[in-house]
């Protein structure tokens, strides 16, 4: 695949998915932002990417806060000038609402409504916030291209997975919906999923490591999502450890 271009933005990108796919598009050559809430740990992300060689920039944001997503787009705008990839990945899991989701499952009505809320504010009303504020600049652009990472279905409507399943199911009809309202501006939203649990802290402790994917199964799609081969995609649900039999379906279509 040929070298990347331009300028990408990946939230929730200090750790886990997040950090992977930063990691697999500044090695492919492109500029990213690093955006997560402004902590020492995003600072030090950041300087260890640059002692690499990378072209890693520091974005403090908090993507439940308007302001703060807002006051992030502005800057990419006036420092970068343009953006070639938006990548929404920040969120929190149920652990934040049951440490033991995995064997002690609870029902919806024991969740708690802090909780609850504060799991939608991140994965689903985070999601709307950072796609919102930078619409306007790639549709001023008239090129851009947004992936929304979510998860298997089955998370979706599996028993005790409140209010993460809820949270991820309106984050894919979200992307649904975005992507037919920037298609006449040619703007590409596609979705991005590992397809199964993953080694990034979300699982409780106990659970084999054996039976989690690594977070870097992002790596390869999110290169192709940035690449001149995904050029005029738009609307598709890529699953990471299938990627290489959908990359060939892919090619063999074309």
């Amino acid at each position: 695949m040929a070298k990347l271009e331009g300028t990408a933005l990946v939230t929730g990108a200090t750790s886990g998915l997040g950090r992977a796919m930063a990691a697999a598009l500044l090695e492919a050559g492109m500029d990213v932002l690093v955006a997560a809430r402004p902590t020492e740990r995003l600072r030090q992300v950041v300087k260890e990417f640059r002692d690499l060689g990378l072209q890693a920039h520091l974005a403090g944001v908090d993507v439940r806060e308007q302001a703060s997503v807002e006051a992030v787009a502005k800057r990419v705008e006036a420092e970068f000038g343009s953006l070639e990839l938006l990548v929404n990945n920040a969120g929190i899991g149920m652990r934040t609402v049951n440490p033991n989701f995995m064997t002690d499952p609870r029902p919806f009505f024991e969740v708690p409504v802090a909780g609850f809320e504060n799991v939608l504010r991140t994965n689903l009303t985070g999601y709307f916030l950072v796609a919102r504020a930078f619409a306007p600049m790639l549709v001023r652009q008239g090129r851009g291209r947004i992936v929304n990472v979510t998860m298997n279905v089955e998370t979706m409507q599996r028993r005790g997975f409140v209010p993460y399943g809820p949270a991820r199911a309106g984050a894919e009809a979200l992307s649904r919906i975005m992507t037919e309202d920037l298609r006449p501006y040619g703007i590409a939203v596609n979705q991005l999923l590992p397809g199964g649990a993953t080694l990034t802290g979300m699982i409780p402790d106990g659970v084999a490591p054996a039976r989690l994917l690594p977070a870097e199964i992002m790596g390869p799609p999110i290169v192709f999502l940035a690449s001149v081969e995904a050029e005029g995609l738009t609307g598709a649900r890529i699953v990471a450890k299938d990627f290489d039999a959908w990359y060939g379906e892919y090619v063999r279509s074309r």
